[in-house]
């Protein structure tokens, strides 16, 4: 069992330009940068609630090179989930993820319980659809795990894809939603809170 932290960490990976950090700024920050500036590795926080607690989401971009071979073992081996990125104008994008998932299998082992979703990110730019919505679902199929098109720029199923990958997680409860509905216990607490109780 790995160690319960109060971070929950989600690493991208993708080649280079296929859109992650895209994808990880809309979803963090609600915006989209038109240019392209290759990341080395960049960590982004969000609050989320966790087995009914808060814990930290950390979301980690990753480089979209192969220079840093280390790196990425490193942030294998420390990931609770993944999600691997593909462009939809480019076939060769997806060719990328093989060796990223294999070693994702390789360092985890039983990826069984582990969450993992691929992502044809740019489908606004379906003009130049290189791979179709259904080659991405036979691929998330043939790797046992979740399959969405998104878009960072059109902002597109973006927060879906982070609950959807949240959803996936089974040995505890994550969500983007931070308690959402109080229970009847909590609101009655909170009343009480303040007031003193004669017995």
């Amino acid at each position: 069992m790995p160690e319960q932290s109060n971070d929950y960490r989600v690493v991208v990976f993708g080649a280079g330009g296929v859109g992650k950090s895209s994808l990880v700024l809309r979803f963090v920050k609600g915006t989209f940068r038109e240019s392209y500036i290759p990341t080395i590795e960049d960590t982004y926080r969000q609050v989320i609630s966790c087995d009914k607690s808060i814990c930290t989401l950390q979301i980690t971009d990753t480089t979209g090179s192969h220079q840093f071979p280390a790196m990425q073992r490193l942030s294998i081996s420390k990931g609770h989930a993944f999600i691997l990125v593909y462009s939809i104008t480019s076939r060769q994008s997806l060719e990328e993820l093989k060796p990223i998932y294999e070693q994702i299998c390789q360092i985890k082992g039983d990826i069984e319980n582990i969450p993992i979703m691929l992502v044809g990110n740019k489908n606004d730019e379906n003009q130049n659809r290189e791979v179709e919505s259904s080659e991405g679902e036979a691929m998330a199929k043939k790797w046992k795990c979740a399959f969405m098109e998104t878009s960072a720029k059109t902002n597109h199923n973006v927060k879906e894809l982070f609950q959807e990958l949240l959803n996936l997680e089974k040995r505890r409860t994550v969500s983007l939603q931070i308690d959402g509905k109080k229970s009847k216990q909590q609101k009655r607490k909170e009343k009480l809170k303040g007031k003193c109780v004669m017995m």
